[in-house]
């Protein structure tokens, strides 16, 4: 969603705290994707970590062919919901786990030989045709959080070259890779240029690569050029069918958290109290940490009145950031943070008993705004016991 969203659905309308995901913004993002599928021949998949909202899988699986998993869960609401292949990747299974997912996951991708040499006589017993990989860590950092570098050293993610060579690959048919966060093409590239120098070796006796999720493909400034280059080269050396998992792509700017002003209090600055939580709703701007933008918002002082947006709970460090507007707030003013379909849905906590957003869709051209799900106390009494 643009900064003109605001004018395309007024804001008042929304019952907050609320997410609304722009469904024409789905559109236009899955369009492009599926032009590189058309170009490449790749296969792309939706990462439920980032967005599992099922009321849009409709839609999304009409370009995309099928998800990524990182759980039981995961993997049953995208074989029940989705539809097409599932993929699922953990770091580690259970045994348990690994008994529910033969039953519903295409690709199985374990994070270790141990753990592949252990459940394997599991999936060969399951009588269905489950493609098993082995994620593999390249040891190249392109991650500009930390938090978030799966190659950073001492990383529990993937294997590295050296505990890879001399392991058998009977019963493997693919590798899996993923070192990236929200990056253009070029990281990928570098990313690429160390895989196949320690790795490619490898891929001659093997039928697909996954290269992960990261890839902000749908971002104006995206190299979709060079994307396609680095697809067409490993299937066409290698033979291999290559996929792609992104999360942020398909609902890249198509998404925001609609909240209400509580009350504004001083204490040396304004600070205006929000009924939603960066603690409970959006707990990627403490972690991260990240500053997301706000419909009619600028830098701290670029315009008329300054003030300080915090949550409502009681984390004394609950605080979304600083910004100005040009009028100042009051009470019940609506306040809508751009980007907020990605990882923020599947984050969110009843922490203090908090009210979970409502989720919502807008379709412009009917200008109708749809309230798919709303949560209340059984939600909150129902995760606790």
């Amino acid at each position: 969603m643009d900064r003109g969203y605001s004018e395309r659905l007024n804001l008042d309308r929304v019952a907050t705290p609320c997410f609304v995901v722009d469904e024409a913004r789905v559109r236009s993002n899955l369009e492009i994707l599926d032009r590189i599928q058309e170009r490449t021949g790749c296969r792309i998949l939706l990462a439920l970590k980032a967005f599992a909202m099922f009321s849009l899988f409709p839609l999304i699986r009409r370009s995309l062919h099928g998800v990524c998993a990182s759980s039981p869960h995961e993997a049953r609401l995208g074989r029940e919901e989705f539809g097409g292949e599932v993929h699922t990747f953990a770091a580690g299974y259970s045994e348990a786990d690994t008994r529910e997912l033969i039953k519903l996951t295409d690709h199985l991708i374990f994070n270790s030989f141990s753990q592949w040499k252990r459940f394997r006589p599991l999936v060969e017993e399951s009588n269905r045709n489950i493609r098993c990989g082995i994620r593999i860590n390249p040891e190249h950092s392109e991650a500009p959080v930390a938090l978030y570098d799966p190659c950073a050293p001492q990383s529990r993610l993937g294997v590295r070259y050296e505990e890879f060579a001399g392991q058998s690959l009977i019963g493997i048919t693919g590798l899996h890779l993923h070192t990236l966060c929200e990056q253009n093409a070029d990281a990928l590239a570098r990313t690429l240029e160390a895989f196949e120098s320690k790795f490619g070796k490898y891929l001659h006796e093997l039928d697909w690569l996954n290269l992960g999720g990261g890839h902000h493909i749908t971002r104006p400034d995206y190299d979709i050029g060079l994307l396609c280059e680095l697809i067409l080269h490993f299937q066409q050396k290698y033979g291999v069918e290559v996929y792609l998992e992104p999360g942020e792509a398909v609902v890249l700017n198509a998404g925001i958290l609609v909240a209400s002003v509580l009350d504004i209090v001083r204490n040396e600055i304004d600070i205006a109290i929000l009924d939603v939580s960066a603690a409970a709703h959006m707990p990627d701007v403490i972690e991260m940490p990240y500053r997301p933008e706000v419909v009619g918002g600028g830098r701290p002082g670029e315009l008329a009145y300054t003030y300080r947006l915090a949550g409502h709970s009681c984390l004394a460090g609950d605080v979304i950031g600083d910004y100005s507007f040009a009028d100042p707030l009051k009470i019940g003013d609506r306040v809508a943070f751009l980007d907020q379909a990605h990882y923020t849905m599947v984050k969110t906590t009843t922490f203090n008993g908090l009210q979970l957003p409502s989720i919502a869709i807008y379709r412009e051209a009917s200008d109708e705004l749809q309230i798919v799900r709303r949560f209340g106390y059984d939600d909150f009494k129902k995760r606790l016991s």
